[in-house]
């Protein structure tokens, strides 16, 4: 799953790394536009991150998606670390297992990770995430490989785009999870929610039913919003969301 928010620090190597899936947001850029909105009455008292949270649940709503409480208070990091992203989310050719623990390592049950993963109800994938699956993978629907084939070869196009939900790319509902269970999950970790294992009668669930779908998205959204804020007098609050404080 792609994050919703992220940090960088001026002249660091550490920057954003790479995400396998174009969602809501794509980092600190999506909030330099809505930054200087909250200034000059709340300089240097709105952080990015409580922007992008918020940004991030009202993107979801504006699309047809559930609400949730966003806790406010959190503080900007002043570092950010791409190998630390790299171990600590899970890949596009994650197994089930390996999806399970990378949540659980985060205070995330199976069901949270689950429900998150609706988000990929909307947004997009380059080919090179999901050339393998649409090739090599055998639990997948032959026409809707052949489809995504046409925009993926098996040489060159890596950063060729296709939706990660084909039927409502642009709306957040449950159609994910259909497709999951008519095999037309386009990333092999996608599928592996719908795949013989302990996840497949949740995402059968959902698949049938949006608004258990929304409570539980939003519940995990709540949860996934308590990880290790900074607050207090940790961090900072950016002045120029995409680099730290001079």
């Amino acid at each position: 799953m792609a994050p919703f928010f992220s940090t960088t620090r001026r002249r660091s190597p550490a920057r954003r790394p790479p995400s396998p899936t174009k969602t809501l947001f794509a980092g600190s850029k999506s909030s330099t536009p809505l930054k200087p909105t909250s200034r000059p009455p709340c300089k240097a008292t709105v952080s990015c991150a409580d922007i992008l949270a918020v940004a991030a649940r009202d993107g979801v709503v504006k699309l047809g998606g559930p609400s949730w409480p966003v806790a406010l208070g959190r503080r900007d990091a002043t570092t950010a670390s791409q190998s630390a992203a790299n171990t600590d989310l899970p890949g596009p050719s994650s197994t089930l297992d390996a999806l399970v623990s990378k949540f659980a390592a985060k205070g995330l049950s199976a069901r949270d990770m689950t429900a998150l993963s609706g988000a990929h109800t909307i947004g997009q994938s380059q080919c090179q995430f999901f050339r393998s699956r649409i090739y090599n993978d055998a639990n997948i629907d032959a026409d809707f490989a052949a489809i995504r084939q046409g925009n993926c070869p098996l040489s060159g196009g890596d950063g060729n785009l296709a939706a990660l939900d084909v039927q409502t790319p642009n709306q957040f509902g449950n159609e994910y999870y259909r497709d999951l269970v008519s095999s037309r999950g386009l990333l092999h970790s996608d599928q592996e929610l719908f795949n013989n294992g302990t996840q497949d009668a949740l995402v059968t669930q959902y698949s049938r039913n949006s608004n258990l779908f929304f409570g539980d998205f939003a519940a995990a959204m709540v949860k996934m919003g308590a990880i290790t804020p900074l607050t207090g007098t940790s961090g900072q609050i950016r002045l120029n969301c995409r680099a730290v404080n001079p």
